[in-house]
């Protein structure tokens, strides 16, 4: 008699259909090792565990948005001497985000800020944290979208709450009323009770420029962000580098040459 039918609708009763995926591998290898029961269920079991660790995995990763797969294995140290590997692995491990205290990344454009901070979002998702990366004009729009449609207080929850929210370019477009106070107000939310990351072309004393019009608010956001944070300043050439020309393109340039439309 065969059992898997029956077997197969249990399974499905328990949320568990997919150990059928390894059953039958399983199976043949229980036989060929002469595994006690207990084993061959220890090693089901196993790999349902893997199964769901994996699904939960997709899901952190779906959730933070990422652009792409950056993670640190894939990141250029050699462009960057001056950067500590040490300091960078050490964040890898996301002790800061036990800690509850910021990532500061700073460094002219190119150099990697992104890619850095999306690496650290990758190696928290795997150990199980949540994740949310978006830039400081996203971030905005989202909560000024909110606004709109009556959802602000959901939407700004959800965001003070994310274990490690990542904010790609801060700085870029200065602050202004009422931004600067959605941005001051999700900071302080977050402060001593998640962990934050933050990139910025600017450096670390230009960061009050961020906020147009109210500085004094701005010195309070910043205070509570670099309160016992770590810093990261990534000090290089842009890899962003143009593909050259063609030759004959340059040839004519040189010459003053003129296009046929002209």
């Amino acid at each position: 008699m065969n059992p898997i039918p029956e077997l197969t609708s249990s399974l499905k009763q328990l949320r568990l259909s997919g150990i059928l995926d390894t059953l039958e591998a399983r199976n043949r290898e229980a036989i060929d090792r002469k595994l006690a029961y207990t084993d061959f269920l220890t090693l089901l079991i196993q790999d349902e565990i893997a199964r769901r660790d994996h699904r939960k995995l997709d899901a952190r990763m779906r959730r933070a948005n990422f652009r792409g797969q950056k993670t640190l294995e894939g990141f250029d140290f050699d462009r960057l001497p001056n950067l500590n590997r040490a300091v960078v692995h050490d964040l890898a491990t996301c002790r800061f985000i036990d800690e509850r205290v910021s990532v500061l990344i700073a460094g002219p454009c190119g150099t990697g800020k992104s890619h850095l901070a999306q690496a650290l979002g990758h190696a928290a998702a795997r150990q199980g944290h949540d994740v949310l990366f978006m830039t400081q004009t996203r971030l905005l729009s989202t909560l000024r979208n909110a606004q709109a449609v009556g959802s602000y207080e959901r939407r700004f929850q959800a965001l003070a709450k994310v274990p490690l929210l990542i904010i790609d370019d801060f700085g870029l477009k200065p602050m202004r009323t009422p931004e600067d106070e959605d941005f001051h107000d999700l900071i302080a939310e977050r402060y001593e009770r998640t962990s934050t990351v933050l990139t910025s072309n600017l450096d670390f004393t230009e960061w009050g420029d961020a906020f147009a019009t109210n500085k004094m608010l701005g010195a309070a956001t910043l205070d509570r962000l670099r309160h016992a944070a770590y810093r990261v300043v990534l000090d290089g050439e842009s890899y962003r580098v143009p593909r050259p020309m063609p030759e004959s393109n340059k040839s004519a340039l040189a010459k003053g040459g003129k296009n046929k439309d002209s």
